[in-house]
């Protein structure tokens, strides 16, 4: 079996890049944010803060949040036909108006 060359960010330098009006510290409010069960939030993910961020492959994609372990929030999401749920640190979630 093959090895696989590269890593979690392999080809995502234009998906995971931050506008260059955002660029540079943390928004506090960003990471302070709480959010309800049963909310509905969006994955965006904030390449600047590596900590609790999910597989870029969700990027996008909207969940509903199901609890909270730690800092972080459990967030499941539909990914085809399977439910799927993803640990993310609330700097990678805006919340759905």
């Amino acid at each position: 079996m093959a090895k696989r060359v590269g890593g979690f960010r392999r080809k995502t330098r234009n998906k995971l890049r931050r506008n260059i009006r955002q660029r540079g510290r943390i928004d506090i409010k960003r990471y302070l944010q709480s959010f309800e069960v049963n909310e509905k939030v969006n994955l965006s993910a904030d390449s600047s803060y590596q900590d609790g961020m999910y597989y870029p492959r969700f990027h996008g994609k909207t969940g509903i949040v199901t609890g909270k372990q730690g800092d972080c929030y459990k967030v499941s999401i539909k990914d085809g036909d399977k439910l799927k749920k993803l640990i993310v640190h609330p700097v990678h979630l805006k919340r759905v108006k």
